[in-house]
């Protein structure tokens, strides 16, 4: 007999998706919380950004312009009206999370069944587990993650028998190929675009045999995942490659756009400076309108890596490698706000303290601000 399709209110997939923008909890974190998958998460999540404008404009669909704002008193009626409505929806419409919460299975005077017939529950979807990662693959996935990190050139055949004959593990390549796109890996060396992309326009790579000599000449970006006890999160930044200076990073506890496009904000409202070139792979977090869009309209020119050229985007690589051997494995974070404190503080050491050999010595930031 078929499952039945389970529906949730829109009250509830707003309160998940505010709470992965907020982001102190992966995922995984939040679907096992809530017993939902970790797909809706990310879905819910990019649904409430996507949708976001639109609470903003016109009852036409056209944005509210700058000099034409809506009456004040009108805009609080307006948001006091849909709070009043989303009240209204967590108290009269139980989801099926919310019927499994009120089960009281040790009650000697009131069975399971009986208490799912009262709330109209089948018995099925009490007991319904959902599916999220297991620790045996968070585990696995934290092993490829290291592994990765010495040799991006790494794809799923080689990591599988990696796995196998070197680890001891018994995986097969379908569940490594699995894992590394849930993880965002593909080995990076040359070969052939046999794909038509993600549909988004695709920049040609600038920097072929260029020079990079001096800073605010080429900033570049690149997403890296980060491993936890109870899931996973995505790190974005943003690095100028003459000097390294890391100006932006952010977390994400998805693989959407959004963060990227925060850190790109964040780099470039630093004093006003801005690159000539800003560097990206071809991934649809930075070939997306809103990515190049910004870029563009701050005058400056899109360059993107060929398809697996590992080389074209070198700077990031190699800065994911100093975090991940010198603070991420060696700490050994179990929480995204430990996470993300942890990152601050290594951040503002890599950035103040940390003396790179092909700066002279230097700090990245003594480099960065003497071009200023």
């Amino acid at each position: 007999m078929a499952r039945q399709k389970r529906s949730y209110t829109a009250a509830f997939k707003a309160q998940i998706a505010l709470a992965a923008i907020k982001g102190d909890s992966t995922a995984n974190e939040l679907a096992g919380k809530h017993g939902i998958h970790p797909t809706l998460v990310s879905n819910w999540k990019k649904a409430l950004l996507d949708g976001a404008p639109g609470l903003f404009a016109e009852p036409g669909g056209k944005p509210a312009r700058a000099a034409d704002q809506p009456d004040p008193a009108e805009l609080f009626e307006q948001i006091g009206r849909l709070k009043m409505e989303l009240e209204w929806l967590k108290k009269n419409s139980l989801t099926a999370e919310h019927k499994r919460a009120l089960i009281e299975p040790g009650r000697p005077d009131l069975s399971v069944r009986r208490q799912c017939e009262l709330l109209g529950l089948s018995r099925s979807t009490f007991y319904y587990e959902p599916a999220v990662e297991s620790p045996e693959n968070l585990r696995l996935m934290g092993m490829i993650d290291r592994e990765y990190t010495e040799r991006p050139y790494y794809g799923s055949r080689r990591m599988t028998a990696w796995l196998n004959h070197d680890e001891g593990e018994q995986v097969n390549r379908k569940r490594v190929v699995r894992l590394m796109r849930l993880m965002g890996l593909e080995a990076i060396y040359p070969k052939p675009k046999l794909t038509a992309g993600n549909g988004h326009k695709v920049y040609p790579y600038l920097l072929r045999d260029v020079v990079i000599d001096r800073a605010d000449q080429v900033w570049g970006t690149d997403i890296t995942y980060v491993g936890l006890p109870g899931g996973f999160t995505y790190l974005a930044a943003v690095i100028d490659w003459h000097s390294r200076f890391v100006l932006s990073w952010e977390l994400s506890n998805t693989l959407d756009g959004s963060f990227c496009l925060e850190a790109l904000e964040a780099a470039l409202s630093q004093g006003g400076r801005k690159p000539e070139v800003f560097n990206t792979d071809q991934g649809a977090q930075f070939t997306a309108e809103a990515f190049t869009g910004r870029l563009l309209s701050a005058g400056v020119k899109v360059s993107m890596d060929g398809k697996g050229r590992c080389l074209d985007n070198v700077f990031v690589e190699r800065l994911w490698r100093s975090v991940k051997q010198e603070d991420v494995y060696l700490r050994g974070y179990e929480t995204v706000p430990q996470l993300r404190a942890g990152l601050s503080r290594y951040f503002g050491f890599y950035n103040g303290q940390r003396r790179h050999q092909s700066l002279g010595y230097r700090t990245p930031a003594e480099v960065y601000a003497a071009a200023g």
